[in-house]
């Protein structure tokens, strides 16, 4: 496994705080989001890594098994049961532990554990965790508007999951025990499922906030009037004011994305104003606007 050094990746120092962890969390995640970089597939490798960072990071416990452990962070239980085991015994399939161990100890352990050789003893067999396993699954944003459950086929298996609704692009979840088979009737590992969430809509979206940009007339930004937009939920009138000047951004409350595990709860929709200026004018609207040039409005 490749090692990422999840402190670069967050651009912060091995001693930053939660508080520095979540804001550098975010102001990359704002940075590098998929809506924002369309097509962009460096930008997107980026996000990915920077929501992996921030899952461990941003939890005490990851956190302090990363640290001491390096790439092979998720087996540390498993090290630190077998490394116990083997302080009592001695020449343990040539291989003695004493004293405390190195990271590169931890690795070449879990090399002679999963490499097919394994640990031979005389005495007992030992009992090893299932290796976890990763997957990737491709939804359209429309998709997660509600929870529902669907049936995945990983490693020959048919697994039924319930996504929740409001899941974001790059989140990982995690299913316990459908992973890798132990050994010697040790604990099957666990699936991770990373979401790959495609926008097939015509919305801008971060996080459970969605963006649009609606186009309204010259007469109506100085005049005042009612406009139609689509939202996800449907069609919703507006009423614009008077003298609405371009690029003036009013929210729709509750019109945006379910929020990810908060039941009953929803992001905004916002839209922002476009005033279109004519470019063609019959003799009769020409007229009209020198008229109005004259009153040096």
């Amino acid at each position: 496994m490749e090692f990422i050094d999840y402190y670069k990746v967050l651009g912060i120092g091995k001693k930053a705080s939660e508080t520095d962890i979540k804001k550098a969390y975010r102001k990359l995640a704002r940075k590098f989001h998929p809506d924002l970089n369309p097509n962009d597939t460096e930008a997107e490798k980026k996000f990915k890594q920077i929501n992996e960072a921030n899952e461990v990071l941003s939890d005490p416990e990851k956190r302090k098994k990363y640290d001491q452990y390096g790439k092979d962070w998720q087996h540390a239980e498993e090290f630190e049961k077998q490394k116990k085991a083997r302080q009592q015994e001695s020449g343990f399939g040539g291989y003695t532990y004493s004293g405390g161990q190195s990271a590169d100890d931890f690795s070449d352990f879990f090399e002679n554990m999963f490499g097919g050789g394994g640990f031979r003893s005389s005495r007992r067999s030992a009992r090893f965790r299932g290796q976890d396993f990763n997957a990737e699954l491709q939804l359209n944003l429309t998709d997660t508007l509600t929870s529902h459950k669907q049936t995945l086929t990983v490693n020959n298996k048919k697994i039924r999951i319930t996504i929740p609704a409001g899941v974001e692009h790059g989140q990982t979840i995690k299913i316990a025990g459908h992973g890798g088979q132990g050994v010697n009737n040790g604990p099957a590992g666990d699936l991770y499922i990373t979401f790959n969430i495609r926008n097939n809509t015509a919305f801008g979206r971060e996080n459970a906030d969605l963006y649009k940009s609606q186009e309204i007339p010259l007469t109506t930004a100085v005049l005042g009037g009612e406009i139609t937009i689509a939202t996800l939920s449907g069609k919703v009138k507006l009423k614009v004011k008077p003298g609405t000047a371009n690029g003036t951004k009013v929210k729709l409350k509750g019109k945006g994305l379910p929020k990810y595990k908060k039941e009953g709860q929803f992001g905004d929709f916002f839209v922002t104003y476009k005033v279109k200026i004519p470019t063609k004018l019959n003799k009769r609207q020409n007229e009209l606007f020198q008229q109005l040039q004259e009153t040096n409005l």
